[in-house]
C-alpha cells in the first residue's frame, strides 16, 4: 500500500519526502532525492494530522528524530494510517510476547542469583546490569514503549529497579533475609550467651558478607559476637569446625577465646590461634620440620642484655660509630649524654636499652634487607634513617647470629616465612571462614598473612570484629588505616556497628564519644548506654586531692567494687598506694598503665597525670627516625593516638570516672574535656 503526495501539495509543501509505502515490517518514504526505511522496531508513535488543506503523517523514532510526510489528500491519509496503524500494533503485540518472555527470563536468572534462603553479596550480582542492558539491546520494541503493554509493564518495571539501584535491591533482600533469620533462629540468639544478643549483635553474625568489619565499641559485647558467629557457622552447616580460624592477639586472650567456646558451643574442635601459633602451624605443615622459637622473643632482660653487649662492644672498638651513636642520642633524641665513655656509662645502659630493643624490633618486622628499608623510607629522612640503620647493623648482626647460636627463629621470621610457603603452595588452607578479634591491632605483616591465606582459597570470608577509637598499639606496629580504610586493603564488603554498651553509663559515654569523635578521622558510630549516670559520672580534679577521693570512696564503694587507677607510664604510680593496705584496707584498689587496662572493667576509674611536659599526658613525640621510617605514618590529626589511650581509660568505668590533673601545669586534654561539659571539682 502507498500514499503520494498531490501535485500542488507537493509543490507548496517543499518537503524532500512526497510519498509513503508500507513494507513487510516497516515503512519507507521517499523522495525525488531521498528515501528513509523505518522499521517498526524503531517506531515510538505514529500520528496523523489535517494541515489547513492536506493530511500529515508524522513518525516519532526511538532516537527522538522526526518523519514527517506532508501534502497528501486528507482522506486517503486518513485511510492509509489507520490500516499502518492496525499493520504495527498487530506486528507491536506479537513483540511484545517475544519481549515479555526476554524480561521474564532475565527476572528469572536473577531470582537464580537472588536465593531467598541465602544472603546475597556484590559478588553474586556482578554482571547482573551489563547482562540486562545486553538483554534490552535484543528486545524487538523500544524500551520506551514496553509500560505501554500489560504483559510487559510488570517485568520492565522489575527490571529497571535492578538497573537504576542494584544496590538498594541487594540490601531490600538482605534485611528481608535478615528479618527471616533472627525470627527462625531466635531460639539460638537468646541461648549462645549467658544473655540474649541485641538486634546489632545478631544482624553482625548473620551477616554473609565475603568482607566484615564489626565496629565494636568499648564493653559492646565483641566476645559474645566472635563465639555466636562460630555457632552460626556450625548451626548453619556453612563450615565444620576445622574450617573455622579464630584469631586472636595475645596468648591470653586466645586461651580466654576457647574456654568461652567450650563453654558455649560445647566443643574444643574450634581452637583460638594467635597469628604466631598460626604461622607455626604453617611451617610445622608446609614445611620440613617444625622451627624452635627463640627464647630470648620472652625474655626481655635477656634480649636487652645481647643488644646492650653489641652496642658497647661497637662503640668500643669503632670511634666513628660511637661518635654517630653520640650525635643520634644528643641531636635527635636530645639526651645529655656524659663525656669519654658513655656506653659504659650505668644510667645510659638502663636508659638505652629499650630503645635498642624497640629498634631492632622493627627492623626485624620490616623482613626486607637494609637497601630495601632505606628505599621504602620516606624521602625527606631517608639519608638520615641510612645513617641509623647501618649505625644498628651491628645488633642486627648479633641477633640473628644470636638465633642460629639456638636453632631458632623469632615472631617476626615466623610470620614471613608462614606467608613464604602459602605463595608457593606448600600449604594450602583449609578454612573457609576467618574470624579475627581486636582488628585495630593489627599490623600490614599480619595483614599480609591473612592476604596470603585468601589467595590460597578466595571464598575465604574474614569477619573482622575491632574498634578503631581504641587503637592503641601503633608502637608496635599496628595500622589503623586497615581498620578505618578496611574495604580498601580486604576487598568489597560491609561494615556493621555494635550499638549498645553494657559497662558504663550514658553520661561516660557522652563525654567519651564527643571526645573521640572530635578527630574526624574515627568512624562514626552510635554506642548506647543501657543506664543514664548523673553528671558527676565524669569529673575533673586536681591531682592533689587522690588521697581525699580515696577517702571518700572508702566510704561508699563495697569491697566487691573494683577501683582502677590508671596511668600514661609505669612510674606514674602513686605513693599514696604504699598506705592503701592500712588507709584503706576495705578498697579494692589495682594500680596499671592504661595501655595494660585494655579489656579491663572496673566500677571506679581514676586517671592520674593529665599534664603537659616531658612525662605528661599527652605524651609529647618522642619519635626517632627510626620509628618514623618503619611505623605506619601518624595522624595528621593532633594527639589522635593519645586522644584513643584516654578514651580507653575512661570507658574502663561502669559507674564513674576521675581525671586528675596537675593545676599549675594541666594536659591540653583537661580544657578539652570541659569543653564537653565536663565540670570541674573543688573536692571530691
Amino acid at each position: 500500500m502507498e500514499l503520494k503526495a498531490t501535485s500542488l501539495g507537493k509543490r507548496l509543501a517543499q518537503h524532500p519526502y512526497d510519498r509513503i509505502v508500507i513494507l513487510n515490517a516497516g515503512v519507507k518514504v521517499s523522495g525525488d532525492k531521498h528515501e528513509y526505511l523505518i522499521p517498526f522496531n524503531q517506531l515510538l508513535t505514529i500520528e496523523c494530522k489535517r494541515g489547513l488543506v492536506w493530511g500529515e503523517l508524522e513518525f516519532v523514532l526511538a532516537d527522538n528524530k522526526v518523519v514527517r510526510l506532508h501534502g497528501t489528500e486528507w482522506g486517503e491519509t486518513q485511510r492509509f494510517w489507520q490500516h499502518l496503524n492496525e499493520r504495527w500494533r498487530s506486528w507491536s503485540a506479537e513483540m511484545s510476547e517475544v519481549a515479555a518472555q526476554v524480561l521474564s527470563e532475565q527476572l528469572e536468572a536473577i531470582g537464580g542469583r537472588v536465593a531467598s534462603g541465602h544472603w546475597l553479596t556484590r559478588s553474586q550480582l556482578n554482571g547482573v546490569q551489563a547482562q540486562l542492558r545486553q538483554a534490552f539491546d535484543a528486545l524487538p520494541l523500544p524500551t520506551a514503549r514496553l509500560d505501554g503493554f500489560d504483559n510487559c509493564r510488570e517485568l520492565w518495571r522489575q527490571c529497571q529497579a535492578w538497573l537504576k539501584d542494584i544496590e538498594a535491591r541487594r540490601a531490600q533482600h538482605n534485611q528481608a533475609w535478615t528479618d527471616d533469620m533472627l525470627r527462625q533462629y531466635a531460639d539460638f540468639f537468646a541461648h549462645i550467651e549467658s544473655s540474649p544478643l541485641n538486634p546489632a549483635q545478631a544482624r553482625a553474625v548473620v551477616n554473609g558478607e565475603k568482607s566484615l568489619l564489626v565496629l565494636a565499641g568499648a564493653g559492646s559485647g565483641k566476645t559474645s559476637v566472635l563465639v555466636a558467629r562460630a555457632g552460626w557457622l556450625l548451626l548453619r552447616g556453612q563450615a565444620s569446625p576445622e574450617q573455622i580460624l579464630l584469631l586472636a592477639f595475645g596468648r591470653k586472650a586466645a586461651e580466654e577465646m576457647d574456654e568461652r567456646i567450650r563453654e558455649r558451643l560445647k566443643s574444643d574442635e574450634i581452637t583460638a590461634r594467635t597469628f604466631h601459633a598460626l604461622a607455626l602451624h604453617i611451617i610445622q605443615q608446609g614445611g620440613k620440620k617444625a622451627p624452635a622459637i627463640s627464647m630470648l622473643e620472652n625474655d626481655a632482660v635477656a634480649r636487652q642484655k645481647l643488644f646492650i653487649d653489641a652496642w658497647q662492644t661497637q662503640c668500643a672498638e669503632k670511634k666513628a660509630q660511637a661518635k654517630g651513636w653520640r650525635q643520634w642520642l644528643e641531636e635527635e633524641l636530645q639526651w645529655t649524654v656524659p663525656e669519654g665513655n658513655f656506653w659504659q656509662d650505668e644510667k645510659m645502659v638502663r636508659r638505652v636499652a629499650g630503645r635498642l630493643d624497640r629498634w631492632v624490633s622493627l627492623m626485624r618486622m620490616h623482613g626486607g634487607s637494609q637497601t630495601e628499608m632505606i628505599e621504602a623510607a620516606p624521602e625527606e629522612i631517608r639519608p638520615v634513617f641510612s645513617k641509623r640503620v647501618k649505625l644498628l647493623a651491628p645488633l642486627l648482626k648479633a641477633w640473628k647470629a644470636a638465633l642460629k647460636a639456638e636453632n631458632a627463629v623469632d615472631f617476626s621470621g615466623l610470620i614471613h616465612q608462614a606467608i613464604n610457603l602459602l605463595d608457593k603452595g606448600r600449604f594450602i588452607s583449609p578454612w573457609k571462614h576467618i574470624l579475627v578479634d581486636e582488628f585495630q591491632d593489627i599490623s600490614p605483616q599480619r595483614a599480609a598473612l591473612l592476604a596470603a591465606l585468601r589467595r590460597q582459597n578466595p571464598h575465604t570470608t574474614l569477619f573482622a570484629v575491632g574498634d578503631d577509637w581504641q587503637a592503641i598499639y601503633r608502637f608496635s606496629g599496628a595500622q589503623l588505616s586497615l581498620t578505618t580504610a578496611f574495604h580498601d586493603y580486604f576487598g568489597e564488603g560491609e561494615l556493621c556497628a555494635l550499638d549498645t554498651t553494657y559497662r558504663f553509663n550514658s553520661r561516660i559515654g557522652e563525654v567519651a564519644n564527643g571526645f573521640i569523635q572530635q578527630n574526624p578521622h574515627q568512624l562514626a558510630k552510635p554506642l548506647n548506654s543501657l543506664s543514664s549516670g548523673d553528671k558527676n559520672a565524669v569529673t575533673l580534679l586536681a591531682q592533689e586531692h587522690l588521697d581525699a577521693l580515696l577517702d571518700k570512696l572508702s566510704g561508699y564503694a563495697t569491697p566487691e567494687d573494683r577501683i582502677l587507677l590508671l596511668s600514661r607510664y609505669h612510674h606514674g604510680k602513686p605513693a599514696s598506694l604504699e598506705k592503701a593496705a592500712t588507709r584503706w584496707p576495705k578498697l579494692q584498689l589495682d594500680f596499671m598503665t592504661i595501655h595494660a587496662s585494655k579489656g579491663q572493667q572496673a566500677e571506679y576509674v581514676i586517671v592520674l597525670g593529665l599534664q603537659e611536659g616531658g612525662e605528661g599526658f599527652p605524651a609529647p613525640a618522642r619519635e626517632s627516625v627510626i620509628e618514623q621510617a618503619l611505623l605506619p605514618a601518624q595522624e595528621a590529626f593532633p594527639d589522635a593516638e593519645e586522644r584513643r589511650l584516654l578514651y580507653v581509660a575512661m570507658t574502663r568505668a561502669r559507674k564513674r570516672v576521675w581525671l586528675l590533673f596537675d593545676k599549675e601545669n594541666p594536659s591540653r586534654f583537661v580544657d578539652a574535656l570541659r569543653q564537653l561539659g565536663v565540670s570541674v571539682a573543688r573536692k571530691p
